[in-house]
């Protein structure tokens, strides 16, 4: 995708290089925490071939940041883990500004009151 000249000139090296497919992946996946993805549902959202994305979810699984579960993939819950994954702070920024921040008492507000039942089964 080209860009403007003034863009080009206004813009730091690191706005416009464009997020690798993992971090592309890890920052969907982020912003869906809630939600485990089929491998062609995550290519669809974010624009990039399936292959590209079914190769760059296998790596992520080798460095324990997404979890695999039948043909569903989902971030991994270890936030120490994520954190620590370089690409993970310009996923998240990006997907922030995209979509604005999340903002916890909000959701809390709209959570619910009890706790599902899949949760009780865990505790």
């Amino acid at each position: 995708m080209s860009i403007d000249r003034d863009t080009f000139e206004n813009t730091s090296e690191d706005e416009l290089e464009e997020l690798s497919v993992p971090d592309q992946i890890l920052g969907f996946l982020a912003a869906n925490v809630d939600r485990a993805f089929k491998a062609r549902e995550i290519a669809s959202q974010i624009g990039v071939d399936e292959g590209a994305v079914s190769t760059a979810l296998s790596r992520l699984k080798d460095r324990d940041l997404v979890e695999h579960k039948a043909t569903y993939w989902a971030v991994t819950d270890d936030t120490d883990r994520l954190e620590g994954y370089s690409g993970y702070e310009r996923a998240t920024a990006l997907f922030n500004e995209r979509f604005g921040e999340e903002n916890k008492e909000v959701w809390r507000e709209h959570a619910p009151e009890e706790s599902h039942p899949s949760v009780e089964e865990e505790q």
